[in-house]
């Protein structure tokens, strides 16, 4: 019998070392998450705080590094990522 692989959802997953990535992942439970198409916020450009990256992503003071498919390590959140930060994420 073969697994049936679940489709990548858009998170973003914080660190205990404070750091904060977007991308996509199969497995969000457990400490350790594999992110595909991984990007970091560098600098949030928030007014509304860290939830805002989840709700309507960065901003356009917001600083965003490359991408990268990377196992992030000392999970402390996910967050659940919409559709309209997906997009902003994804042109920043």
């Amino acid at each position: 019998m073969t697994a049936k692989k679940t489709a990548s959802r858009p998170v973003i997953v914080c660190t205990e070392h404070r750091g904060v990535f977007f991308g996509y992942a199969d497995d969000t439970s457990g400490n350790t998450i594999k992110l595909e198409r991984a990007r970091m916020a560098i600098r949030f450009g928030t007014t509304r705080g860290l939830v805002e990256l989840a709700e309507t992503g960065p901003t356009s003071s917001s600083k965003v590094s490359a991408r990268a498919d990377v196992d992030i390590r000392k999970v402390t959140a996910v967050f659940e990522v919409t559709p309209a930060a997906v997009e902003k994420w994804e042109n920043a």
